[in-house]
């Protein structure tokens, strides 16, 4: 039997998943699960990146341990985020994207190029912490001076097992630096921002073959195997987990929720503009879709309130809280409290208890996504009858309900590791 393992790190949590196939189709098994967050430093918030890697390799291990044989790897991680490289020395810190340098970097950048002008070019939405800002923040810092290569979160953990320095599609797509037509790197934008051409190496598709492990790291893991490029953007590897008919949209629920389609072309024009919606790259369509704050908020108030899951769950039905909020208002972003910011949402009619604050987080997310297939129809001049749910949200049978009464469609839930099994269907075309 073949074995593949992809390696999905999320924004909140990170796994290992074997996959392979029987009778039956394609079975998954988590193997190893470990947390992602955030780090707050002097720096502001960064990644702690050696921490991840050094997971990384624990769950290869431990797969070749469990497994024996592996006939590939493959891994996707979150979009916009990157590691600086000066030849094979990592240049620090490792910032990520809910760090306060970004919005400032946006407003800098948008007066050297105008954000209209940008999206006609990229079809990216806005969104501060696009790559494409964070980049002007280490050009304007003096952080590329002596930068040979920047690398897309997925890339960087792939060339520290194989030694080879990939740019992929789906990724790249996400950083507001690819012409939308073209599928390549925008050069007009790059000079014009002042940022070094030699950082933008050859656009690989998913599926792409890098490498073998080099010889320390089959070392240090016991084993040997293919290493291959998956749809490597997680929400790219999750839309490659379903086939849905063309009528429907498709919610990938997580840390954020990403409602979009699959569509043949980009769109480009005044309605995607004024609602924000983006063109990010899929394998062989493009991914039509608006980025909406997610799982992050009630992930974050369970965290500060030290409420279990199972408490929240059983409290939701019994509460009759109406009020809603804007979810992705700026001051979700990164609160020092996520309470203390909905509660001042909510000061015109607070709620009454901790359980109401999660009602009004899940009619919140409801209304944001009826809005948002609103928009989508106006844009592409079609009528939507299903809306299928995947990744972890996916379980939220709370939230389902209240997307079926709120957006007026059929709900189909897909409970299912969606980025993993994404990656791992990549993997099994090509082997």
């Amino acid at each position: 039997m073949k074995y593949y393992l992809a390696i999905d790190l999320g924004a909140s949590s990170g796994r290992h998943v074997i996959g392979y196939k029987d009778k039956d189709g394609i079975k998954l098994v988590e193997i190893y699960r470990f947390r992602t967050l955030m780090d707050d430093s002097a720096d502001g918030l960064v990644w702690d990146i050696p921490r991840l890697y050094s997971e990384i390799l624990f769950g290869i291990r431990k797969a070749f341990r469990e497994y024996g044989s592996i006939k590939s790897l493959s891994i996707d991680t979150w979009g916009v985020d990157y590691v600086l490289m000066n030849g094979e020395k990592e240049i620090t810190p490792y910032y990520a994207y809910r760090n306060a340098r970004c919005q400032k970097a946006a407003n800098r950048l948008h007066k050297e190029m105008k954000f209209r002008e940008l999206y006609q070019k990229t079809g990216i939405q806005y969104a501060p912490f696009n790559t494409i800002y964070q980049l002007f923040d280490d050009k304007e810092k003096g952080r590329l001076d002596d930068a040979t290569d920047y690398l897309m979160l997925p890339s960087y953990f792939t060339y520290k097992l194989t030694g080879v320095k990939t740019h992929e599609f789906t990724n790249e797509s996400t950083t507001g630096l690819l012409n939308a037509e073209k599928g390549d790197y925008d050069l007009e934008i790059i000079d014009r921002l002042g940022l070094p051409r030699n950082l933008f190496g050859k656009i690989m598709q998913p599926g792409s073959y890098v490498g073998e492990l080099l010889p320390e790291i089959r070392e240090k893991v016991g084993g040997n195997c293919r290493v291959v490029l998956c749809a490597s953007h997680d929400t790219a590897s999750a839309f490659e987990s379903i086939d849905v008919p063309s009528d429907a949209v498709i919610l990938s629920s997580g840390t954020w929720s990403l409602l979009g389609i699959k569509n043949d072309a980009p769109i480009v024009n005044e309605e995607s503009l004024k609602n924000n919606y983006t063109n990010e790259g899929g394998v062989g369509y493009i991914r039509f879709l608006k980025n909406i704050m997610g799982m992050y908020l009630s992930n974050c108030l369970l965290k500060e309130i030290k409420m279990s899951l199972p408490t929240m769950v059983e409290g939701l039905s019994a509460s009759s809280y109406k009020e809603v909020f804007d979810v992705n208002d700026p001051s979700l972003s990164a609160p020092e409290s996520m309470k203390e910011a909905l509660l001042n949402l909510l000061k015109d009619n607070p709620p009454k208890s901790d359980i109401d604050l999660f009602v009004s987080i899940f009619r919140s997310l409801a209304l944001s996504y009826k809005k948002a297939i609103e928009e989508l129809e106006r844009i592409t001049k079609k009528n939507y009858s299903s809306i299928y749910i995947i990744g972890g949200g996916a379980k939220n049978e709370f939230l389902n309900n209240l997307i079926k009464e709120a957006a007026g469609l059929k709900v189909i839930a897909k409970p299912i590791e969606a980025t993993s099994l994404g990656n791992i269907k990549m993997q099994m075309k090509g082997n």
